[in-house]
């Protein structure tokens, strides 16, 4: 019955469609059109630039920019990137970057600023910006400067200061730290775990130690998280590429390089690891893992799985992918996760079993060179875990971890049953609607910015060139009054662009 349960809760929003099938949602006449919006942008800017260029060369313009390299040197930034970051980016910068003067809670302050010049640089108004926040990770509320978390980091402040200053391999091995790594290993149902001082750090330079040498296979989601692909890259190890969530496409992929075995030599793998993410921060969704656990089983792989987005915002209890699903964490070999998210700090864990770990203290760069996690930082993350597991006497996890789910669910259905294309799985806090145009990007950023909304968009090329969307980001302290808020103003777009696809066909 449990089984059953999880399979419904996770069945994909729209129908099960695709976030790359936009054939389903667009014509072909609005397809091209977004091609040609694209070649009028990067047009209009290779223009400008040759203009720019002359202008220079004639001695009526100087030049700031950054992609100017001194005679005789070869430009240091790539000129179709510098390009597009000084004619393209430069002019949407303001629906990034955007400053705040306040804890990123449910409503945030947002500082106000103003372009000075023509190469948008910014100043501020002195003007603060009440806005409902739909762009931080602040899924179970942590991010928060009062209550009794908070006081822990403040006595944790007293006693340990504000920084390490030193790796853990030399003087910053402190003791809420080993105690941070106890908890969350115990957590997950791991035997041990190391934490490391910076998300982004816990894959690209965990994987290269888990993975290096030759010999070693990576078979990845195409979808997975830019420090996977750079911890990939750093190991030396092969790497191939599977479908984003696609079993079928994993198996007939691990089948094959079974079967063919290394380049050249054709020799059998020494190991091969598949590596996947319990929610992919830009979809929304969630890893088939049943599926996975089934494949890696049957060809004797290793499983990576990333819980970044996952830990703490999946599962009953918040333990994540392995509970969602009702799969045995002793059928995933390495369990990664961050506090940047649900647990509202820095820096992330690795866990497995204890040998395993003892090998990584010693091998990742994270744990040898990084300087370590400071201790109001764990402190933050273990005081966050002790109300998540309920271990500071009080319910109060238990709590917002449902209250996640049910402002998730709410505000997805809301969405849907408006019309957007909205992708990603049930319980998922990330949310994204579909755009696809990418002059969309900047009108609706400032258009609910005004409205006060922040939120977070999209585009190529972090996406697709036909894939721009925003994307928002649940919280357990979010009211359902701010969320029906905010589908109230999402839904006045519709009197300037028809982006309810799916309630214009009915």
């Amino acid at each position: 019955m449990g089984q059953v349960k999880t399979e419904s809760k996770s069945k994909k929003s729209n129908e099960g469609r695709r976030v790359d099938d936009i054939t389903t949602v667009l014509s072909y006449f609005q397809i091209i059109l977004i091609y040609i919006a694209y070649t009028i942008i990067l047009s209009v800017a290779a223009s400008r630039e040759i203009f720019s260029q002359i202008m220079i060369a004639l001695g009526l313009m100087k030049t700031q920019y950054l992609n100017k390299a001194p005679k005789g040197y070869a430009p240091l930034i790539g000129r179709l990137e510098g390009l597009w970051l000084h004619r393209v980016y430069q002019r949407i910068r303001d629906g990034f970057e955007r400053p705040i003067s306040s804890a990123p809670g449910p409503w945030f302050k947002i500082l106000e600023r103003y372009s000075v010049d023509e190469h948008f640089t910014f100043r501020l108004t002195g003007r603060e910006l009440n806005c409902l926040n739909l762009g931080s990770y602040n899924y179970l509320g942590f991010a928060e400067n009062n209550g009794p978390v908070t006081e822990d980091v403040k006595q944790a402040i007293r006693v340990g200061g504000v920084a390490c200053a030193s790796p853990r391999m030399e003087a910053g091995d402190m003791e809420v730290t080993r105690e941070l790594e106890k908890e969350i290993s115990s957590f997950v149902g791991k035997e041990d775990a190391l934490v490391i001082g910076m998300g982004f750090a816990t894959n690209s330079t965990t994987i290269p130690a888990i993975c290096g040498g030759k010999g070693t296979l990576i078979i990845s989601d195409s979808l997975n998280h830019n420090s996977i692909v750079n911890g990939s890259r750093d190991s030396n190890a092969k790497v191939l590429v599977f479908k984003h969530n696609d079993s079928k496409d994993l198996e007939k992929l691990l089948r094959h390089a079974i079967a063919e075995g290394q380049p050249r030599t054709r020799r059998p793998w020494n190991k091969i690891v598949i590596i996947v993410e319990g929610i992919y921060s830009m979809e929304g969704e969630v890893c088939r893992l049943p599926e996975i656990v089934a494949i890696k089983k049957k060809y004797k792989a290793y499983l990576y799985v990333d819980e970044a987005h996952s830990i703490g915002a999946l599962g009953k209890t918040g333990r994540g992918i392995c509970e969602h699903w009702g799969v045995d964490p002793a059928d995933v070999d390495v369990l990664m996760g961050t506090f940047t998210k649900a647990f509202g700090s820095v820096g992330g864990y690795i866990a497995g079993p204890k040998d395993f770990i003892d090998y990584l203290r010693h091998m990742s760069y994270g744990s040898v060179y990084s300087t370590a996690m400071s201790a109001p930082c764990a402190q933050q993350a273990l005081s966050a875990l002790r109300v998540i597991t309920g271990k500071n006497g009080t319910d109060e996890g238990t709590k917002r971890i449902a209250k996640l789910h049910e402002n998730s669910n709410y505000f997805r259905k809301r969405l849907e049953e408006l019309g957007y294309v909205v992708f990603g799985d049930l319980d998922s806090p990330i949310i994204p609607m579909m755009l696809y145009h990418p002059c969309l990007l900047p009108f609706v950023s400032r258009y609910l910015l005004e409205r006060g909304l922040a939120v977070v968009i999209v585009g190529f090329p972090v996406t697709p060139m036909l894939l721009n969307r925003v994307r928002f980001c649940i919280s357990a302290s979010h009211t359902t009054e701010d969320l029906e808020y905010a589908v109230q103003q999402i839904e006045e777009l519709t009197k300037y662009f028809p982006l309810n696809f799916f309630a214009k066909k009915k």
